[in-house]
């Protein structure tokens, strides 16, 4: 196979280096692909969006030969229809590789150790010359403007710098291939952005517009809109198995990309107003550790309170101190309960205490995707469905299908693993097991990332209501509208303090942008000695 430069004008079909057509994918009965189509074009970076469940992974593993599509199913890649399903190592050969969600990278290894990890394909008689390997890595992240030295672990790596390592690994494999040499290739990514700031994500489309200069095409699957405008050349929206529509990003809008997505126009969710309560649930001194250096905060009953700020400035580690999961310093009064040594608390006393915490990484930290829906959504409260001879397991199985009617989970099935459901459907049964527990103070890490809009209302609506019955949320997050849309006030940190506190009118996306770039004009918008009260 060659690849030709384009020299002349050539038809869109000439012009496309893959082709997608009439895909169909069924899981059981279930079909979840139903005649997609879609193209790629050379140096183009197309953006596949959707809500959770509407089959954009499962179209990408199709083409990642991780899934059989239904006979009829076609899929050409540099004008050579292909036999299905196709092989995966053939696909890596002509020059497709793809970055998934949680980037594939073991942390205790080293870069470089990573970066060879699926190099299996080169003939290395001698072994591996590691001063080689790792001199050719460092000029392919010098290429692009990277200080990351391979003999580093992955552990070692902020989030967006381990994203760089899976991408460019993806692209030194595309290099690899015969399509690479050529100066093309298919770069996939499948959500490579749920995990970094809107900081990180800036630095990453710099990246990824780089490598379109090489020659290299993308396609990039992702829920968020926004990204969508700012890094694609077109978009392809996905609706319940089917491709809905397919746009030209710069003669769009974020609101015709929105309703598209949905079918219908949308609305953001509007919280119900609320009186604020004088009732003191939590009260917060010297809370320090990790970057955080000290945070004073009073609590109220059925208040949302969000922290954020930039990557590194202290407010990430607040709701996991709060809750005993990472050593630091600080008490935290529980009502009239009497105050907990920071030092000394722990998991198991937050939850008896009335804490719950959901984590911003959800699939090693929130849940255990190899056991079912029901397993994951009943586990907090299997003391309640204990009966004289052991767990009463139609209660366990009414009580999962009381969470799945409630928030909408897709699909609505108890005995599936976790790890089957969409990202935003795995985020509604975590959230549903912890607020059956009633928690008085609920901590929460990033809790829409990775989630689609429509699924995102439904979320804000799930905490809106937990909120009127008495729960009182403390939200960490750089998602500055989701922080604009659910909270009462909001702190902004800077190096490891708390430099200002939103609320009222001050309360706006575009006022907590400029706080986080600690914008002196509105870092005295609220008082934090009276915000602290």
């Amino acid at each position: 196979m060659n690849v030709a430069p384009l020299t002349s004008p050539v038809s869109q079909h000439e012009a496309d280096v893959l082709r997608m057509a009439d895909v169909r994918m069924k899981f059981g009965p279930v079909e979840v692909l139903k005649g997609v189509s879609i193209h790629l074009k050379r140096a183009e970076i197309l953006g596949l969006l959707g809500q959770n469940g509407s089959g954009k992974s499962t179209l990408i593993k199709v083409l990642a030969g991780f899934n059989s599509p239904e006979p009829g199913s076609k899929v050409t890649l540099w004008g050579e229809t292909l036999p299905l399903p196709l092989d995966p190592a053939r696909i890596r050969g002509m020059g497709v590789s793809f970055v998934h969600q949680h980037l594939a990278l073991i942390p205790s290894l080293s870069v470089a150790d990573n970066m060879l990890v699926a190099d299996d394909a080169r003939p290395r008689p001698f072994g591996i010359r590691w001063r080689q390997e790792r001199a050719a890595m460092r000029k392919l992240f010098e290429e692009f403007g990277l200080q990351i030295e391979p003999s580093d672990t992955v552990e070692q790596l902020s989030p967006v710098e381990r994203a760089y390592v899976a991408i460019l690994r993806a692209l030194a494999e595309l290099r690899r291939s015969e399509a690479g040499r050529s100066g093309e290739g298919i770069l996939v990514l499948d959500e490579p952005t749920p995990f970094l700031s809107a900081e990180d994500v800036d630095k990453l489309f710099t990246l990824l517009r780089q490598i379109k200069k090489t020659g290299a095409s993308v396609i990039i699957v992702t829920h968020d809109i926004d990204e969508v405008l700012a890094i694609t050349d077109r978009v392809a929206i996905m609706r319940d198995g089917r491709v809905g529509a397919v746009m030209t990003t710069a003669e769009t809008s974020r609101q015709k990309v929105l309703d598209t997505i949905v079918g219908r126009a949308i609305a953001p969710y509007e919280r119900a107003p609320r009186t604020a309560s004088e009732d003191v649930v939590a009260r917060i001194e010297g809370l320090s550790g990790g970057r955080l250096a000290g945070f004073d905060a009073s609590l109220h009953r059925s208040e949302v309170v969000g922290v954020t700020g930039l990557i590194g400035s202290g407010f990430a580690e607040v709701p996991y101190l709060l809750f005993g999961a990472m050593a630091g310093q600080g008490r935290l009064s529980l009502g009239d309960q009497t105050p907990v040594e920071i030092k000394r608390h722990s998991p198991d006393r937050a939850i008896r205490a009335g804490l719950g915490l959901i984590p911003g990484d959800r699939m090693h930290q929130s849940c255990i995707g190899g056991l079912t829906v029901e397993e994951n959504a009943t586990f907090l409260g299997l003391g309640r469905m204990r009966g004289r001879l052991g767990l009463r397991r139609t209660a366990l199985t009414e009580s999962t299908a009381d969470l799945i009617r409630t928030y909408d989970v897709r699909p609505a099935r108890t005995e599936v693993n976790l790890s089957t459901l969409s990202g935003g459907n795995q985020q509604k049964v975590i959230m549903g097991k912890w607020l059956a527990e009633a928690p008085k103070l609920l901590l929460l890490d990033e809790p829409t990332q990775g989630v689609d809009y429509g699924a995102r209302q439904q979320i804000f609506a799930a905490l809106d209501q937990a909120v009127g019955q008495g729960t009182t949320i403390l939200c960490a997050s750089t998602d500055y509208e989701q922080l604009a849309q659910m909270c009462d006030r909001v702190f902004v940190f800077h190096r490891g303090q708390a430099v200002a506190c939103l609320s009222g009118a001050a309360l706006t996306r575009e006022g907590i942008a400029r706080a986080c770039f600690h914008d002196p004009g509105v870092a005295n918008t609220n008082p934090l000695k009276e915000a602290a009260q």
